[in-house]
């Protein structure tokens, strides 16, 4: 079967908003958000991420959590809700432009209603990309500001950015691509409908019955043109 180009941007969408969301998960869980590096002690590693501390020395690696929500700097603690409300929006959207593709059928499913579950769910996922760029990109601004901040001495270790960080990036990017996709081809949609609409129905051949000059009988084709 031959997929045309709204199916083929619908299903490039869906793909990418899939993978969007699935690295937007694992940003959330990952503890390498904030990397510190000790210069006495360089097989001594700290990590820093929205749920824990972690320590790793020797290839061991030694957990914990934060005791208080409240205990949290400023930018961990809303990038910890943006993130969660990011799984939400990204999951919500994915549902809504899934019921909306082409490749989900429905019986007496009218195509005006699945292209508005197809925009609507574009949306969300650009929303989601939104609440998934915001928090990683405050997190990387507030780490440059904190290495570079002449109040602090220079023995002191700074943090530095995390694995987590790249990977939060690539998912905003992803969820943003896959939005869009999402929304142009409800666009894509709704011009195809348009043009249908302009174009009319086709009307079925008009046929008048021959003469009676033998005992068989047939039909004529009659001009349109004609009216009785």
């Amino acid at each position: 079967m031959a997929w045309s180009f709204r199916e083929k941007a619908q299903l490039g969408g869906l793909l990418l908003s899939l993978l969007g969301w699935v690295c937007s998960c694992v940003t959330t869980i990952l503890p390498q958000w904030k990397t510190l590096n000790l210069e006495l002690n360089e097989m001594e590693t700290w990590i820093m991420g929205l749920w824990e501390v972690c320590v790793n020395q020797e290839e061991v690696v030694v957990c914990k959590a934060f005791e208080s929500f409240l205990s949290l700097p400023q930018d961990l603690q809303v990038s910890r809700i943006l993130m969660v409300a990011s799984h939400g929006l990204g999951l919500l959207g994915l549902l809504l432009s899934g019921f909306g593709s082409e490749c989900f059928q429905l019986y007496r499913n009218r195509w005006v209603f699945k292209r508005w579950l197809c925009l609507l769910g574009g949306t969300l996922e650009a929303s989601a990309s939104a609440t998934t760029l915001f928090p990683v990109s405050w997190v990387a601004y507030a780490t440059i500001q904190d290495f570079w901040d002449d109040s602090i001495p220079q023995i002191v270790p700074r943090w530095e950015f995390g694995d987590a960080l790249y990977l939060g990036w690539a998912a905003g990017i992803f969820l943003a691509l896959g939005g869009l996709f999402l929304i142009f081809s409800a666009c894509l949609g709704k011009e195809e409908e348009s043009s249908l609409r302009m174009a009319g129905p086709t009307a079925p051949p008009f046929y008048a019955p021959a003469d009676r000059s033998s005992d068989s009988f047939y039909l004529t084709p009659r001009p349109r043109n004609l009216f009785i």
